[in-house]
C-alpha cells in the first residue's frame, strides 16, 4: 500500500509543488527532464544510480533492476549524456512487472514504444536508439545524484507529470506538503472567486497570489 504522504503528494501537480519548493528555498525542479508521454504521472521514493564512461573492463547497464522495490522510482544519473542510453525495453518490461513506479533519467532512454504500450512512466532528457552497453557503467548505487540542477538522495520523493519532475527531500517532505496544500487552497479560492464574477486582479490581491511561492521573509 502506498505511504500516506505519497498519496497526499499524488493530489498535487508539479507546478504546485514547485511553488512550495520555491517558498522554502529548495532547488527541487529537475529542469530539462520530460515525460515520454504527457499523460505519464509518477509518485514514489528514489532508488538512485550514477553512471560513468566505461573502463577497460566492460560494465553492465541494468542488472540492478531486481533489487528495486515495488513503488520505488528508478533515478539514473548519466550526467545528461545524449549519446548513450541507460534504459530500454527489457528494463521497462521488468520494471512494469515488478510494480516499480517509474524511471527518471538525467540522460536518454530508448524503445519509446514499449513504455507507451505498457503505460510505464519514463521521464528523460530525450530518447534515441544508441545503446549504453560498453559505453557507460554504473559507478555507485543509492548515493546522492543529480537531475539537472536538482539533487536526489535515496528515499527522496519524486513527483512527475506533464510539466516534468520535482524532487522533495526526505527531511523537508512534511513542510513541502504543508506549503503545497496552502498554495493549492489559495489557487482554488481564486478560481472560485473569478467564476463568481470577481475581477482576476482583485482575486489575486485578496488571496495573495503573488506571494504564494515567495519565501516567508520576502
Amino acid at each position: 500500500m502506498m505511504e500516506e504522504i505519497l498519496q497526499a503528494f499524488q493530489k498535487h501537480s508539479t507546478s504546485t509543488i514547485s511553488d512550495a519548493l520555491d517558498r522554502l528555498g529548495i532547488p527541487g525542479q529537475a529542469l530539462g527532464i520530460r515525460p515520454l508521454k504527457e499523460t505519464f504521472r509518477l509518485v514514489g521514493r528514489a532508488f538512485t544510480a550514477h553512471y560513468v564512461p566505461v573502463g577497460a573492463e566492460k560494465g553492465t547497464v541494468g542488472d540492478y533492476i531486481d533489487d528495486v522495490e515495488p513503488g520505488q522510482v528508478v533515478v539514473l544519473d548519466n550526467d545528461g549524456r545524449l549519446d548513450a542510453t541507460v534504459w530500454g525495453d527489457i528494463l521497462t518490461t521488468v520494471a512494469y512487472k515488478r510494480g516499480i513506479a517509474g524511471t527518471v533519467i538525467n540522460g536518454v532512454c530508448r524503445d519509446y514504444n514499449r513504455s507507451v504500450e505498457l503505460d510505464y512512466p519514463i521521464f528523460a532528457c530525450a530518447h534515441t536508439m544508441r545503446t549504453g552497453k560498453d559505453r557507460v557503467q554504473i559507478s555507485a548505487f543509492n548515493i546522492p545524484v543529480s537531475l539537472g540542477p536538482a539533487r536526489v538522495a535515496p528515499g527522496d520523493i519524486l513527483v512527475g507529470d506533464a510539466d516534468g519532475i520535482v524532487v522533495v527531500p526526505r527531511q523537508a517532505e512534511a513542510e513541502v506538503l504543508r506549503v503545497a496544500n496552502e498554495i493549492a487552497e489559495a489557487e482554488d479560492r481564486i478560481r472560485e472567486a473569478v467564476e463568481q464574477g470577481m475581477r482576476l486582479d482583485e482575486a489575486r490581491v485578496k488571496y495573495r497570489y503573488f506571494q504564494l511561492q515567495r519565501k516567508a521573509d520576502q
